[in-house]
């Protein structure tokens, strides 16, 4: 049986990190739009738009491209996952928000209605005498 050569993607995986993406356990190449499921450690499902899909990738070559994954995902995708994150913790709050807060606060400090100020008075009262 012919097999589909992963050594150009193990390649770009190790060299080119910055060309993937990985989304509902799924690694996506960006330029060329293919797409990796690993189904287990020896056994990778290939999408693609092209014949790139119709042949499988041999066990022996699925190990080392999973093995190439696990290393590319806690060295470069995980850190990138948490640094975004952590971004997005100090990024300005959206537009729906800030209006949302200006709505909050202006509805917060209405007079309520009932209540009374209280009377504050400079000198205590003297009895009248």
């Amino acid at each position: 049986m012919t097999y589909l050569e992963l050594a150009p993607a193990i390649t770009a995986l190790r060299s080119r990190p910055e060309e993937f993406e990985f989304s509902n356990d799924t690694l996506h190449h960006v330029r060329s739009r293919h797409r990796f499921h690993f189904v287990s450690a020896d056994d990778v499902q290939i999408h693609a738009d092209c014949d790139c899909s119709f042949l499988r990738a041999s066990r022996e070559q699925t190990k080392v491209f999973h093995a190439a994954y696990r290393e590319w995902y806690v060295s470069y995708w995980r850190p990138l996952e948490i640094n975004r994150e952590f971004a997005s913790h100090f990024a300005p709050p959206s537009l729906w928000r800030r209006l949302a807060i200006r709505l909050l606060r202006r509805l917060l400090s209405w007079p309520q209605p009932g209540r009374q100020p209280a009377l504050q008075t400079a000198l205590p009262l003297q009895p009248v005498g």
